[in-house]
């Protein structure tokens, strides 16, 4: 099956999706549009045609309703919410509910990836959690001698049991070939669990026990090729943060002629 279908019969020739193609694959014949070798299914067609002459049946379309323009987010709310974000390591013991997850979720789905290549994978621990945190601070334990000669963090932590999680109730693996799509991912799945109420935590140490260990990759069962790019430690905050701590100074540099 096509994953891209152009309906001749409502097709009105206006050429919007031609000029909108990233990957050239459109082009107008005879009045109306039709598709060549290149396409990336990216979907801009589908979402800028005027008279819905474009199909993708091979995609969930259960999300492709109308659509809410950023501007309706007000700038200066979303600005002050974002300085507001805290890193959040004291979580109260009190579940996701499962809808909240799926918005998360949805929202790294619904994150750009280079080329359309969609190819970010979400591995949510679950009932394995607590052996996976297990593994993890073992090993640690182990070479937490070593690794203190180059982490400060490290030589002050104290490695306990819920040294990679903190007691929250949901952690999610985000994977990719590379690392800008699951980063990005990452970033719009977070701001989508503080919208929710939750409090979220990069564990950058798990990330690295995954590398070290072919042990812990494998439990995490990511697809082939995959790398843990970040480990979103996820749960209700117990801890209220009253004011916006300072930042350093803007580093910009403007060219010109």
């Amino acid at each position: 099956m096509e994953n891209i279908i152009i309906d001749a019969l409502k097709c009105v020739g206006c050429g919007k999706c031609v000029k909108d193609c990233v990957a050239f694959a459109l082009y107008l014949k005879d009045g109306k549009a039709k598709l060549r070798e290149g396409c990336i299914e990216c979907g801009h067609c589908y979402a800028i045609c005027p008279a819905g002459a474009v199909d993708m049946p091979g995609y969930d379309k259960t999300g492709s309703v109308g659509v809410t323009p950023m501007t309706a987010v007000d700038s200066e709310t979303l600005l002050q919410a974002i300085k507001s974000r805290r890193t959040v390591r004291q979580f109260l013991d009190v579940p996701v509910e499962p809808e909240k997850l799926e918005k998360i979720l949805e929202a790294g789905r619904y994150a750009p990836t280079g080329a359309n290549s969609q190819n970010v994978a979400y591995t949510v621990l679950a009932d394995r959690q607590a052996e996976i945190e297990r593994s993890c601070v073992k090993l640690f334990r182990t070479g937490a001698k070593a690794g203190a000669l180059f982490s400060r963090t490290l030589r002050n932590a104290e490695i306990g049991d819920s040294f990679f999680f903190k007691g929250a109730p949901l952690v999610i693996v985000v994977s990719g070939h590379g690392s800008v799509n699951a980063s990005l991912a990452s970033a719009y799945m977070e701001l989508t669990a503080n919208s929710l109420g939750l409090g979220v935590l990069y564990s950058g140490f798990f990330c690295g026990c995954a590398a070290l260990d072919p042990r812990i990759r494998s439990k995490l069962r990511l697809p082939k090729g995959h790398k843990a790019v970040t480990c979103m430690v996820i749960g209700y905050p117990d801890v209220e943060y009253r004011r916006i701590p300072p930042r350093k100074p803007l580093k910009l540099n403007v060219l010109s002629k």
